[in-house]
């Protein structure tokens, strides 16, 4: 299954819309550690609180935790401004892991050397970026619809 991962987020709002679309879409989300926040439901109290407890979410106390965790066969596609290949033109893979940085720093070289891919989702040139939520929900749509992972519809054909 696709998932999210979570580089020390630091706008709990942010991170709880990301866990909201997360628990309805059935997707795990990554939270690597240290937050930019108390982490919990105080945190998020407007944007996912309520579904915290229908979420899947795994927290990681540091990068290398995270590293050591993530299945070998997975992808990690990092989400960046500094990426030169639209998201659109990504082939996206069951397994694969999108990574978003932190709202006010992205990530540091090092992890934006490790990602096996960096993506970014065109914009006009008078620009900076997206909203992490916003970005996180663009591409995590387009993975889920080209792996055929969204959740099965709920509503009968037709309306």
């Amino acid at each position: 299954m696709v998932q999210i991962a979570l580089y020390q987020p630091d706008i709990p709002p942010n991170t709880g819309t990301i866990i909201r679309m997360a628990a309805c879409l059935d997707v795990t989300v990554h939270i690597i550690e240290p937050c930019g926040f108390p982490f919990g439901e105080k945190s998020f109290r407007r944007a996912g609180m309520d579904y915290l407890d229908q979420s899947m979410v795994i927290r990681h106390k540091s990068w290398e935790k995270f590293l050591s965790a993530k299945p070998a066969e997975s992808r990690l596609l990092l989400l960046t401004t500094k990426g030169a290949r639209p998201y659109t033109d990504c082939a996206f893979d069951a397994d694969d892991i999108l990574l978003l940085g932190r709202e006010s720093a992205g990530v540091p070289d090092d992890i934006h050397a490790l990602a096996d891919e960096r993506l970014l989702i065109p914009m006009t040139p008078e620009t900076r970026s997206l909203n992490v939520a916003v970005s996180a929900a663009m591409v995590l749509g387009e993975a889920l619809r080209q792996t055929n992972q969204f959740p099965p519809n709920q509503f009968p054909t037709g309306q």
